[in-house]
């Protein structure tokens, strides 16, 4: 059996950066033409090793810096100016896409308008929470306040 390294996640092998054992034609044959892995020495062994730290240190770091946004997010109250009837229906709705603006105005972060969860567009004054899916698996709570333009 030779040993490889998984450049790439191969199914019913492994993931990448994962050491296999494997047969040397499959390994000779299949795995390097394709720059799905490496033979494995003992340098390539501790560079993968150090990769794979480097991963778990980054992926550590943004669920930090996600749970730092959430906590960010759920202090905020956004406020935003609709026109709206008599009886306090909005002639259009809130839409997910003016949500991520009126973020982006009030705290300058960035947020994809498909993270915003809404579980109905908002078509009438009021005050809602809506939850906003942050990377790193984190979610928060925004508080907004439509509110009806002079």
């Amino acid at each position: 059996m030779a040993q490889a390294i998984l450049l790439k996640d191969v199914e019913a092998l492994g993931a990448a950066g994962e050491a296999v054992d494997v047969s040397p034609g499959y390994l000779r044959n299949y795995l390097l033409p394709r720059k799905l892995a490496q033979p494995a020495t003992r340098a390539s062994l501790e560079e993968a090793q150090r990769r794979r730290e480097a991963a778990e240190r980054a992926a550590r770091e943004a669920a930090e810096r996600a749970e730092e946004t959430a906590a960010l997010l759920g202090k905020t109250v956004l406020t935003i100016q609709h026109r709206a009837g008599e009886d306090g229906k909005l002639f259009g709705s809130v839409t997910n896409a003016e949500i991520a603006e009126a973020i982006t105005a009030a705290r300058g972060l960035r947020i994809d308008r498909k993270k915003i969860r809404l579980p109905d567009p908002i078509r009438e004054i009021g005050t809602y929470m809506v939850e906003v899916e942050l990377s790193g698996g984190a979610t928060a709570r925004v508080k907004t306040i439509v509110a009806e333009a002079k």
